[in-house]
């Protein structure tokens, strides 16, 4: 077969067409469309095949990601889809919402002048592809075990755990507050970036592999309907998974932040995908709307704004464009939407009576880095000035709720930051059967790491399991 890679001296990148900005701000649609198997054959012709992948050394899950690429180019898309599913579980999800100007793309050793391999659109284009081509088959293990694991969260962590343990044979119960499966995929991220219908035929697949989903059930101390008790969930499952993400948001606690209009990101984002009404008070339409932060659900919810009608829309960041924590495209992309960023200024007050009517800002400047390498910021005294906002929202990140608290159980041991301590070698806590990953245990991440958390979390489960079993055995005998 002749070589039909290392055609980037020749082939310009592409990413999938994207929708104009004066069309698509209005609804809430993917803003990119789906690459034919044409475009994906070609833009994949682009890789080197480098000796050493930084693509794949750059990818949390370590994605096989040059040989998935080859075989796109080749036209061998069932193998494509095959090698890509061997180490990510959810790709059409990644290849979607992954950060691949931080993460694949980013580390592309293709010279900057002809540009990276667009990776991200091929991956969920191979997946979408096995989809459409009924390639993707509920999970038939090759012997069903008697042991259970319930796992807690029904996000990217929790469900790729799920896929890893029942393809071994285990009985997997999934438990969430929520009514349908994905976390933050589900609520929290926008529709234009990820269509539901792509989260709803993930958990629709695994149902169909025989995994027990538990919706609108929380785990508590109380007795309440729809809600069970951590202690009986212990004694149900022979081992637990603790993957409940952070949802508790990081407050400012700075003068009038209790007027009405200031509302917390994620709340504004779960209400903005179940609430149709424009006249709800969450609702952005017709209003001036400032956003405190500047990682990617900062970007979520300008860019939900927008879509929304808001009259005007700014985000309020302390650092500089270079130093922004979210996605470039996300950048760019609110950018063309309309959004104005206000960059290298921090909120100092809330102006108004009941209702905030203004922010006051401080402008700010970077000095030296810290330890880590970030640098510091220094507020610029007698900067002031103000910003008129009729809404305000908060996106300055989430912390671990207080799970021992709520669990009524002082044993499960945590860090001084609310997340979940581990031994890191067996990924179990201090209770024993008792595992944890995701945001839960790093603190808010991407959603490519709670992937990879899940799988690696159920590895070690299914590890102890296999021992406890033995251990059984041997007693018998």
């Amino acid at each position: 077969m002749p070589n039909l890679m290392l055609k980037f001296v020749n082939l310009d990148q592409q990413q999938p067409e994207k929708r104009n900005a004066a069309e698509r701000k209005h609804d809430f649609n993917e803003i990119y469309r789906r690459f034919s198997e044409e475009q994906a054959r070609i833009q994949a012709s682009r890789c080197s095949q480098c000796g050493i992948p930084f693509c794949t050394t750059k990818c949390p899950l370590s994605n096989y990601i040059p040989d998935w690429l080859k075989l796109t180019a080749e036209n061998r898309l069932a193998e494509a889809y095959a090698l890509s599913t061997a180490t990510n579980s959810f790709p059409e999800i990644c290849g979607r919402i992954c950060p691949q100007d931080r993460l694949c793309e980013g580390s592309c050793v293709i010279e900057a002048d002809y540009k990276s391999v667009t990776i991200g659109a091929v991956e969920a284009f191979i997946t979408d592809h096995a989809f459409d081509q009924n390639w993707v088959t509920p999970i038939m293990p090759l012997e069903e075990l008697s042991q259970s694991v319930g796992i807690i969260g029904a996000g990217p962590c929790g469900l790729a755990a799920a896929v890893v343990l029942r393809k071994k044979g285990y009985q997997v119960h999934v438990y969430d507050r929520y009514d349908r499966a994905g976390g933050l995929m589900a609520y929290g991220i926008p529709t234009f970036k990820l269509e539901k219908n792509i989260v709803t035929r993930r958990q629709e697949w695994l149902e169909k592999s025989n995994v027990i989903f538990h919706f609108n059930t929380s785990v508590s101390d109380k007795t309440a309907e729809h809600s069970i008790a951590f202690e009986d969930l212990r004694n149900k499952h022979d081992a637990v998974l603790i993957s409940t993400g952070v949802y508790k948001k990081k407050e400012v606690s700075l003068f009038g932040s209790n007027l009405n209009g200031i509302v917390q990101a994620l709340d504004y984002l779960i209400d903005s995908q179940t609430q149709n009404n424009d006249k709800n008070e969450m609702n952005a339409k017709g209003k001036r709307v400032v956003v405190i932060g500047g990682g990617d659900t900062a970007m979520d919810c300008l860019r939900t704004a927008i879509r929304q009608g808001a009259t005007s829309v700014q985000c309020l960041y302390r650092r500089d464009r270079a130093n922004m924590p979210g996605s470039m495209r996300e950048v760019k992309n609110a950018e063309e939407e309309g959004v104005e960023f206000i960059w290298q200024a921090a909120p100092d007050a809330f102006v108004g009576e009941e209702k905030v009517e203004a922010i006051r800002a401080l402008r700010t400047e970077l000095g030296l880095p810290d330890a880590g390498g970030r640098q510091k910021i220094r507020i610029i005294p007698n900067s002031h000035f103000t910003l008129q906002a009729d809404m305000v929202i908060k996106a300055l990140g989430f912390d671990p709720e207080p799970l021992t608290t709520l669990w009524d159980n002082d044993q499960l041991d945590t860090n001084e930051s609310g997340t979940i301590k581990l031994n890191h070698h067996s990924r179990m806590t201090s209770l024993p059967g008792v595992f944890a990953g995701g945001d839960i245990v790093r603190g808010a991440s991407l959603v490519v790491w709670a992937v990879k958390d899940g799988q690696d979390v159920a590895e070690k489960i299914a590890h102890w399991l296999e021992q406890q079993n033995n251990k059984q055995n041997v007693s018998a005998a």
